[in-house]
């Protein structure tokens, strides 16, 4: 696997890179349609055929790089047809940005909430057309996609659950990112499961206690900490993945998923 893989704002991969091949799944790149554009995105889904269930597979800050369609292959590989939009394609390319300042200020502060919910809700309508089976949806996200996770389960009734990953809970108001998932907590339409680590510089602990306390009015969502965990734990190809967070993030994932009705296979 080449470091070209990975978005250019990333430090060269790391030995813990997981690599997931594609033997029995389609892996590939596509387009769908969003409005009056073509949204590029990657998806993955097992090579037999049938209706599968659907998982967004929702970006970090860095775009849908190596990580993210390495995720989505390890999604099909489990029964699910998973697809991980470019969410940020009509402003640029995140993968070609050289730091992560560029990337932020060039690209990711100019992408509109409003916008990417859009895209998301047209990335399942395709994934229906498709013969995906859409009362089996759900959608995970990680790191500026974990944030919108929260959003798009209070947004998207057709999904059945969600899990975001370290996502920024709280912050200030701008015209492109006017809400946050600690202002959508009462208006949460499925179970969401948080995943955060107690380590992370970016999401204080006294903004984990405010969003827990928030969340404690709706049994259908849960937060789950880890005390050592920075962020990013889950990010294999960084120095902050953590193996024992990330692998029980990602059973946890599973099984929220299959609690809540996203249940893999062909049905």
């Amino acid at each position: 696997m080449s470091q070209a893989s990975f978005a250019a704002a990333v430090s060269p991969a790391a030995a813990t890179t997981i690599h997931t091949d594609e033997e029995g799944v389609v892996a590939r790149d596509v387009t769908i349609p969003s409005g009056d554009a073509q949204l590029p995105a990657y998806e993955a889904r097992p090579a037999a055929s049938g209706r599968f269930p659907i998982v967004l597979v929702i970006q970090e800050i860095f775009g849908v790089h190596e990580h993210i369609r390495d995720v989505a292959r390890r999604f099909a590989k489990l029964g699910y047809h998973a697809i991980a939009p470019e969410l940020y394609f009509r402003q640029g390319d995140p993968r070609t940005a050289p730091d992560f300042d560029t990337l932020r200020r060039e690209i990711v502060n100019k992408v509109p909430d409003a916008q990417v919910l859009s895209d998301l809700s047209a990335t399942l309508d395709w994934a229906i057309v498709q013969g995906s089976d859409g009362e089996r949806a759900g959608v995970t996200g990680f790191c500026w996609g974990g944030r919108i996770t929260w959003l798009l389960a209070a947004s998207e009734p057709r999904l059945r659950a969600a899990v975001a990953w370290y996502g920024k809970l709280e912050g200030e108001a701008y015209p492109t990112t006017p809400r946050y998932p600690i202002d959508v907590v009462g208006e949460l339409r499925v179970p969401v499961l948080g995943l955060y680590g107690e380590a992370d510089a970016g999401i204080p602990a006294e903004s984990l206690a405010r969003f827990r306390a928030a969340l404690a009015a709706d049994p259908r969502a849960q937060l789950v900490t880890y005390p050592d965990a920075p962020h990013a734990f889950f990010a294999d190809y960084r120095p902050s993945y953590r193996e024992a967070a990330a692998r029980d993030g990602w059973q946890r994932t599973l099984a929220w998923f299959v609690a809540h009705g996203v249940v893999p296979g062909e049905r």
